[in-house]
């Protein structure tokens, strides 16, 4: 049911778009339909549960949305600034993603972005190019796995740990280098709230896991909870230590150590670019489900 507070745009006698103004009432109405393929969906599905958990853990409001058509719902969008936008799969039709775009624009005209399935994602960003007359680029072609059973890679020196508060400054500088590699810039205040959320979180919602072998090698965080599932990253290695089987480790056992506790899947995002990574997440049981781009938008 639509409560007093939601933000209601038709486009036509059947079309509209539904934004709302909590993560609850954005569950209420789209929980199913991602649920449907929450796999493909476990980002979104995975952001909804950390603001459940902690309502404020972006330091701006977020933005949900669903384009309903007779009360069924064609796609479904959110974006917690200042992050880019993120889509879920659905219609992408013209009609769709033009009356999204004129509401994502509404909401917050300097959106940097999106991410959402490869077609959607591209068909996003012309809509938007088109309202706002700003170029586009695809900065990065990802791919999203899945695990049900854990294939244990070669044994290696070490153990496995869950990071502590003694590791906060360790944590800090890696996960800096870890965005720094990814993504060609670090977001300071992003890397302060992974830190500190993984360190104060319940252990089912968020943490991170470091592999020692006489000091700490390789890292490896979760967060994120579906309803079945949650979400392994980011995963660091330092290039002094790779190469040795330390993060085909880490991520194996922090995936069974998920499983054990009850997760029916475990999911990741890969970069497509690095295919070494794609590799050995599939030598550990990982299955390709399908592709994800991310677009950025205004000045090339």
């Amino acid at each position: 049911m639509l409560r007093g507070h939601d933000i209601i745009q038709i486009m036509g006698e059947q079309m509209r778009l539904v934004r709302f103004q909590t993560v609850r009432d954005f569950l209420a109405c789209a929980e199913d339909f991602l649920a449907t393929r929450e796999a493909e969906h476990n980002l979104q599905l995975g952001i909804c549960s950390v603001l459940l958990a902690q309502p404020n853990f972006y330091p701006n409001p977020p933005y949900f949305a669903v384009v309903q058509e007779n009360n069924k719902i064609l796609l479904a969008a959110l974006m917690t600034p200042p992050h880019q936008l993120v889509l879920s799969l659905g219609d992408s039709s013209r009609e769709v993603l033009e009356m999204l775009a004129q509401d994502v624009r509404q909401f917050r005209p300097e959106t940097p972005g999106v991410l959402g399935p490869s077609a959607m994602s591209l068909r996003f960003s012309e809509a938007w190019q088109v309202l706002t007359e700003q170029p586009f680029r695809k900065s990065r072609a990802e791919r999203i796995y899945k695990l049900e059973r854990v294939k244990p890679p070669a044994r290696v020196p070490g153990r496995m740990r869950r990071a502590t508060e003694a590791d906060r400054p360790l944590l800090l500088e890696w996960i800096r280098e870890f965005q720094s590699e990814a993504f060609g810039e670090i977001d300071k205040a992003a890397v302060e709230r992974a830190v500190n959320s993984a360190l104060t979180m319940p252990p089912e919602v968020r943490g991170m896991y470091l592999w020692e072998d006489g000091q700490p090698i390789s890292l490896t965080g979760y967060s994120g909870p579906t309803p079945n599932g949650i979400r392994i990253g980011p995963v660091y290695t330092p290039p002094r230590f790779r190469r040795r089987g330390y993060a085909s480790a880490l991520v194996a056992g922090v995936s069974q150590h998920l499983l054990n506790t009850g997760r029916k899947f475990c999911f990741l995002f890969t970069d497509l670019a690095n295919p070494t990574s794609n590799k050995i997440y599939i030598q550990i049981g990982y299955q390709p489900v399908c592709d994800v781009d991310e677009y950025r938008f205004g000045t090339l």
